[in-house]
C-alpha cells in the first residue's frame, strides 16, 4: 500500500548536495559561486534545491523566482520579479528601497510598480536597473549570505537570461552570494538560446555545472520503500523500473498507479494525467481551465475565468492539492510539475484551447490589475494571440509592447511589434483601434531593435518606413516622421560601422521643420557628435553651438550638455587646451544640474581622452579615475565605468605604471565589457606583453582583439593601434619579411594621414622597422645621395635578388611611403611631437645633408631631442628606449661618457620598467663599448659567440641561406651548418628567425 505521494527521502543525490553545499561554502567565504542544475523533466531538480535549502542554508536568505512560460517566450524578468516581491513581503518595502546602491530605489520600478516612476527609457535605463539588482543583492550579503535561485531557465526570455548573465560575471569577491540556475536539459535542443549561453558562463572559473543522472535500479528500489510500506515485488520493480527508465518522477508516478489495482498506463502522457483522472469531475475541469493559464496560475485570475467565488473555487481545488497535483504558490497555484500542465493543455480539443484563451483574455480585460505590471498586459496579449483573435491580438500586443518597453524588456517589446506588424493587414481599422498608424509602429520598431542589439534588424526596418513614406505621399509632406527615421537610421548604420550614416543626418537636417527646434536640436547634435576628421572640423563646430543653441534657449538640459561635449571635440587643439576643458567644466556644469548622467559620463570619457592625446597623462588618470567613482553612483559602473577603465589604462602605461594598469585592466575585463571595449583594454596589455617579452601572451592577446576588429568596421582609434601591435609582434618574433609586407599592406588608405593622433606612433613603429631591416650603412647612403625622394616605382625585387636585398628593397620603399606620409601630417601637441622628433631620429632628415654635416653628430642631437621630449612627458619606455639610441650615437661620435650616462638612465627606467629585451640590448651594448653600466660587464664577445659566429649570425640576419652564407665567408656549407646550431644553441633559440630577432632586437650589427 502506497503511504506517501512522493518520497520524503532524496534518493541518489548526495554528490549534487555536496557540490551545493561546497559552493555555498565558497560564498560564505566571498568567494563568487553560480551552479548550474541541468537535468531532464522529472529528474528532480526543484526537489533537490528544497533539499538544499532546507539543509543547508539556515544562516543564509534565500530567494527563490522562476522562468514562467509564455507561449514560446518566457516572461520577462519573471524570477527577479519574484524575488524582489518577496524581499518586500519580508523586508518592507522602505527597506529594500534603502538597500539600493545610491538611495534612488526608482530604476526597480521596472519590475514592481510599487516604487514608483522609473523614470527616462533607453540603454542606460536598462543598464542601471541591472546595476541596482546587483547592487541589492550585494547589500543583503553585507549582513548575512544571499542563495539566490533561477528555475526553469528554459523558459528564460532573452532580458532575464541578459541580467542572469550579468549577475554571475559580475558578482564581487566579498559578494558573498551564491547564484544556482536550473535548467531542462532535453528542451535544449541545437538552436535554442539558453544553449550559447550556457556555453558562456560555463568558462568562467566561478561557475560549476551539476547535471541530474537518472536513477540505478538500486536508488529506484530506495526511492519505492519510502514510499510504500514494503518493497516491491522484484517482478514489479523490474517492470517499473523499464517503464521509468529511472526517472524518479515516473518512478513515483508508477509506484502510484501499481498500487492502485489497475493497468499501468501505455503512455507516459497517460501515466501524468492518470493522477488528474482519479480526481472528481469538477476539479479535472478546472485543472484543464489551469492549464491554459500556463505552470503558475493566481487565485483571483483562476477565480474569474472559472466562473466560481473564493469558496467554490478552493473546494474544487482541495483534491488536487491533496492529490500532489497541484501545489499552494504563494497567492495562487502552481502544477506540482510542468510536465503535468503540458499533458493537460496537449490535451485539449483546438475548440476548448481557443476558448479557454479567450476566456482569460476577457478576464484580464476586465482587470488588469488582477496580475501584476507589467505581467498582466504581456500575458493578455499572450491569450489574445492564442485565442487567434487578430483584432485583439493587434492591440494588446501594442500595449505589452509599451509595457515591456517601461521594463527594459526590449527584446519582448520587439517580439511584440513584429507581432503587430504581422497582423496589421488583417485588421482593417488596426491605426484607428491603436491611436497610430503603421509608419509610427515601424518607427518604434527601428528604435527598439537598436535598443535590442538587432542593428541589422533596425536598418531594414527605417529603410522600410522610409520607401513607405517617399511613396506615400512623399517625404515633404510628412517631414517630421521622415527626419526621426532618418536619425534613427543614421544612429544604428554609425554603431554598426555602415556607410551613409552622415548622408542621412544631412538630409535629416535639410527636412526639419521651422516649428519642431527639438527635434532640430537632436538631428545637429547627433551630427556634431559623428561629423570625424579634419576636413569636417568646422562643420561640427558650426553645427555643435547650432544644437547648442538650441538646447539652451528651450531649457534642455541633456542636449545642450552633449552639444558643448560635441563642440568642445570641435575645438580639439592639443597644443592649447584650455578652450577644450573649459567647454567640458561648463557640459558638467548643465549635465548635473539636469541629472543628465549619460552627458556627465560622457564628459568624463570625453575629457580623459582628450588629455591623454594632449600628453597630460597625470590629469587624464585622475579624470578618469573620479569618473569610474561618479559611475558606481550613477549605476553605470559596468557600462560607463568600463569605458572610463580604458581611460585610465591607457595613461598609466604612458606613465610607465604598468603593473597599476594591468589591475585596472583585469578588473574591468571581468566586468565583461562589449566586445570593441574588451579589444581596447587587451590592446595595453599587449603593449606592455611585447615590452617585457612575452611573447606568448601578446600572441594570444592580439589573437583576441584581431577577432572583433575582424567582425565590423572600426574607426582609426581601434584599427591603427592595433596595426601597430600586429607589425611589433612579428618585429618580435625576428618575422621582418612579414612585418615590413603588413606595414606596407597598412600604409594603404586613409586612416593614417586622417588621425594623426594614433598614426603617429605607428609611424614611429614603423621606423624602427626600418632601422632594423636596413643596414646602417645602406640606410646612410640612401639619405646621403636624397635616394629616397624618387618614386615607388620598382615594386617587388625579382625573384633572382636574394632574400636579404628584397627584405632591403621592400623596407626602404615603405621608408619612403613613411617620408612622405610625415610631410603631409599634422603634428599637434607635445605627445604627437615627440613621436615626429622620434620618427626623424630614426630615419634621418626629411632633406640629404650638406656638404660637411657629420651624420653621427647629426644623429646624436636628434636623438637628444627625442630624449629630451619624452622625457618632458614622463613617458619612461619611449625614454629608455631613445637614451639607447642616444647612447649608441654618442659611441658613434667618440663621446663615450656622454654615452655611459645615457645608457646608466636607460637602465634604471628599464629596470623599474622590468623590461628584459631592453635590459639585454643595454647589457650588449656596455660589453661591446667596454663603457660598464651592465650587471654582468666583461670582455667577451656578446652572448658568448666566436667571431666567426657573430659573423654567420649576421648572415642568418640578413637572411641568407646556408649556401649564400658559405658561398660569401669562403667556407663549406657543412661548416656554416655546424656553426647555425651553435649559434641557436647559444642563444637558447629553435629557429633561425628567432636567432634574427635576438640580433635586431639587442642592435648586435647596428
Amino acid at each position: 500500500m502506497r503511504i506517501h505521494a512522493v518520497s520524503p527521502l532524496l534518493v541518489g543525490r548526495s554528490r549534487e548536495l555536496a557540490a551545493l553545499g561546497d559552493a555555498l561554502s565558497r560564498a560564505r567565504a566571498g568567494i563568487p559561486a553560480t551552479v548550474l542544475v541541468g537535468g531532464e523533466a522529472g529528474a528532480g531538480k526543484t526537489r533537490l534545491i528544497n533539499e538544499f535549502t532546507g539543509r543547508h542554508t539556515s544562516d543564509a536568505m534565500v530567494l527563490v523566482g522562476a522562468c514562467l512560460e509564455l507561449g514560446t517566450e518566457g516572461l520577462p524578468f519573471a524570477p527577479f520579479t519574484a524575488v524582489l516581491r518577496q524581499l518586500v513581503r519580508e523586508l518592507g518595502h522602505d527597506a529594500v528601497a534603502a538597500l539600493v546602491p545610491g538611495g534612488n530605489a526608482r530604476g526597480l520600478a521596472r519590475l514592481l510598480p510599487e516604487f514608483g516612476e522609473p523614470g527616462k527609457d533607453g540603454a542606460e535605463a536598462r543598464a542601471r536597473l541591472f546595476e541596482q539588482v546587483l547592487g541589492l543583492l550585494e547589500r543583503l550579503a553585507d549582513e548575512r549570505p544571499v542563495v539566490l535561485v533561477v528555475e526553469d531557465a528554459h523558459w528564460a526570455d532573452r532580458s532575464t537570461r541578459d541580467l542572469l548573465t550579468f549577475l554571475v560575471r559580475y558578482q564581487r569577491t566579498a559578494a558573498r552570494v551564491l547564484l544556482v540556475v536550473t535548467y531542462r536539459t532535453d528542451e535544449l535542443h541545437r538552436t535554442h538560446p539558453l544553449r550559447p549561453l550556457l556555453a558562456e558562463l560555463g568558462r568562467i572559473e566561478s561557475v560549476g555545472r551539476v547535471e541530474l543522472r537518472r536513477l540505478t535500479r538500486k536508488e529506484a528500489v530506495a526511492l519505492a520503500v519510502g514510499m510504500l510500506e514494503r518493497e516491491p515485488s522484484a517482478a514489479d520493480m523490474d517492470l517499473i523500473y523499464a517503464r521509468s527508465e529511472g526517472n524518479p518522477l515516473f518512478v513515483e508516478a508508477l509506484l502510484t498507479e501499481s498500487g492502485a489495482g489497475e493497468p499501468l498506463p501505455e503512455s507516459l502522457r497517460d501515466l501524468l494525467l492518470a493522477a488528474v483522472e482519479r480526481l472528481p469531475e469538477e476539479t479535472q475541469e478546472l485543472l484543464r481551465v489551469a492549464s491554459a493559464g500556463g505552470q503558475r496560475i493566481e487565485h483571483a485570475l483562476l477565480s474569474a475565468v472559472a466562473g466560481l467565488d473564493d469558496a467554490a473555487l478552493s473546494r474544487a481545488l482541495r483534491p488536487a492539492v491533496a492529490g500532489n497535483v497541484l501545489v499552494v504558490d504563494g497567492e495562487g497555484y502552481a502544477f506540482r510539475h510542468a510536465l503535468i500542465r503540458e499533458a493537460l493543455h496537449h490535451d485539449l480539443l483546438p475548440g476548448e484551447h481557443t476558448r479557454l484563451h479567450t476566456r482569460y483574455a476577457e478576464a484580464l480585460e476586465h482587470d488588469l490589475s488582477i496580475l501584476p505590471a507589467p505581467r498582466g498586459a504581456i500575458e493578455l496579449a499572450h491569450h489574445w494571440h492564442s485565442a487567434h483573435d487578430s483584432t485583439w491580438a493587434l492591440v494588446s500586443a501594442w500595449h505589452a509592447a509599451a509595457a515591456a518597453r517601461k521594463s527594459t524588456a526590449y527584446d519582448e517589446q520587439l517580439r511584440m511589434l513584429s507581432r503587430m506588424l504581422e497582423l496589421w493587414d488583417q485588421v482593417p481599422d488596426a491605426a484607428e483601434r491603436i491611436g497610430a498608424d503603421r509608419l509610427d509602429v515601424l518607427r518604434v520598431t527601428a528604435v527598439v531593435a537598436h535598443l535590442a542589439g538587432e542593428f541589422e534588424r533596425g536598418i531594414a526596418v527605417s529603410s522600410a518606413a522610409l520607401d513607405e513614406l517617399a511613396r506615400d505621399p512623399g517625404l515633404e509632406a510628412d517631414p517630421v516622421r521622415a527626419v526621426m527615421l532618418l536619425r534613427q537610421r543614421s544612429h544604428t548604420r554609425y554603431d554598426l560601422g555602415r556607410p551613409g550614416f552622415i548622408d542621412d543626418l544631412r538630409r535629416a537636417a535639410e527636412l526639419v521643420p521651422d516649428d519642431q527646434p527639438l527635434l532640430r536640436g537632436r538631428v545637429l547634435e547627433s551630427l556634431a557628435r559623428m561629423l570625424h576628421g579634419p576636413a569636417t572640423r568646422a562643420e561640427r563646430a558650426a553645427t555643435a553651438r547650432a544644437a547648442m543653441e538650441i538646447g539652451h534657449t528651450l531649457g534642455h538640459a541633456g542636449l545642450e550638455a552633449h552639444a558643448i561635449i560635441d563642440l568642445a571635440w570641435g575645438l580639439t587643439d592639443y597644443s592649447d587646451m584650455e578652450p577644450q576643458l573649459q567647454a567640458f567644466a561648463e557640459a558638467r556644469q548643465i549635465a548635473a544640474r539636469g541629472e543628465v548622467f549619460s552627458a556627465l559620463m560622457r564628459c568624463a570619457i570625453s575629457e580623459s581622452d582628450a588629455l591623454e592625446g594632449a600628453g597630460r597623462h597625470e590629469q587624464a588618470a585622475e579624470v578618469a579615475r573620479k569618473g569610474i567613482e561618479e559611475s558606481l553612483h550613477y549605476g553605470l559602473a559596468r557600462t560607463s565605468g568600463a569605458f572610463l577603465s580604458i581611460n585610465l589604462a591607457e595613461p598609466l602605461v604612458s606613465l610607465g605604471r604598468w603593473d597599476e594598469a594591468l589591475q585596472v585592466i583585469d578588473h574591468a575585463l571581468d566586468l565583461a565589457p562589449p566586445a570593441p571595449y574588451a579589444a581596447s583594454l587587451r590592446g595595453f596589455a599587449t603593449d606592455i606583453a611585447l615590452a617585457r617579452g612575452d611573447h606568448d601572451r601578446a600572441a594570444r592577446l592580439l589573437d583576441s582583439s584581431r577577432r572583433v576588429l575582424a567582425r565590423g568596421a572600426h574607426r582609426d582609434q581601434h584599427v591603427l593601434p592595433h596595426l601597430r601591435r600586429e607589425v611589433l609582434a612579428l618585429m618580435c618574433r625576428g618575422q621582418l619579411g612579414e612585418a615590413v609586407a603588413a606595414a606596407l599592406r597598412g600604409m594603404e588608405g586613409d586612416d593614417l594621414i586622417n588621425g594623426p593622433r594614433y598614426a603617429w606612433p605607428v609611424v614611429t613603429t614603423f621606423g624602427r622597422l626600418v632601422r632594423m631591416a636596413v643596414p646602417a650603412s645602406r640606410l646612410l647612403d640612401a639619405i646621403r645621395d636624397d635616394a629616397l625622394s624618387g618614386s615607388d616605382a620598382g615594386g617587388a625585387p625579382g625573384s633572382g635578388v636574394a632574400q636579404g636585398e628584397a627584405l632591403v628593397e621592400q623596407a626602404l620603399l615603405l621608408l619612403r611611403r613613411l617620408r612622405a606620409l610625415g610631410r603631409e601630417l599634422r603634428c599637434e601637441g607635445p605627445l604627437q611631437e615627440a613621436h615626429r622628433l622620434t620618427f626623424i631620429a630614426l630615419t634621418g632628415p626629411e632633406k640629404p645633408w650638406d656638404e660637411g654635416v657629420e651624420p653621427a653628430a647629426w644623429q646624436f642631437a636628434a636623438w637628444e631631442q627625442a630624449v629630451a621630449a619624452w622625457a618632458a612627458l614622463r613617458q619612461p619606455y619611449a625614454e629608455a628606449q631613445c637614451l639607447l639610441a642616444a647612447g649608441q650615437a654618442a659611441l658613434a661620435c667618440g663621446a663615450r661618457q656622454e654615452a655611459a650616462t645615457r645608457l646608466a638612465r636607460a637602465r634604471t627606467l628599464a629596470r623599474d620598467l622590468g623590461v628584459t629585451p631592453l635590459l639585454e640590448q643595454l647589457d650588449v651594448l656596455g660589453r661591446r663599448a667596454r663603457i660598464g653600466g651592465s650587471d654582468e660587464a666583461t670582455d667577451a664577445q656578446p652572448l658568448g659567440l666566436t667571431a666567426r659566429e657573430l659573423e654567420v649570425l649576421r648572415e642568418v640576419t640578413n637572411g641568407r641561406s646556408n649556401r649564400e652564407i658559405a658561398e660569401e665567408l669562403v667556407i663549406s656549407i657543412k661548416t656554416v651548418s655546424v656553426h647555425v646550431s651553435n649559434i641557436l644553441a647559444k642563444l637558447g633559440v629553435a629557429t633561425r628567425g628567432e636567432a634574427a630577432a635576438t640580433a635586431h632586437r639587442l642592435h648586435l650589427f647596428d
